[in-house]
């Protein structure tokens, strides 16, 4: 489990607003599918942020073009505190998805 040194308010608050676009989706989507949506987004908001890290490392400044390599903020500028905004809502996610897939399966026998 991660050490509570390691967590901030912004796992927190990815964690909630993840889980509050999959609730939302629900209605349109399998809970797999409304969970995916919001890990998504968030992995592309944490790549953007390594881009940007990495840009200004290398003197960028806003109006240039960044000096990023094609996929470099997928595989560079990850820190424990960037994994955790993406896997912890991933993991609440998957979570609810499993949670609502058991409460159909066992709500369908029941009926």
């Amino acid at each position: 489990m991660v050490e509570a040194r390691h967590m901030n308010i912004t796992h927190l608050e990815h964690i909630i607003i993840a889980l509050i676009i999959q609730l939302s989706l629900l209605p349109f989507a399998s809970a797999r599918v409304a969970g995916v949506i919001p890990v998504a987004i968030l992995l592309g908001r944490e790549i953007a942020q390594h881009e940007y890290r990495l840009g200004i490392q290398r003197g960028w400044e806003w109006g240039e073009t960044l000096p990023v390599g094609m996929f470099e903020g997928v595989w560079r500028g990850w820190t424990l505190d960037s994994v955790l905004d993406v896997l912890l809502p991933a993991l609440a996610c998957g979570l609810l998805a499993v949670m609502v897939g058991f409460k159909k399966k066992h709500t369908t026998k029941s009926s």
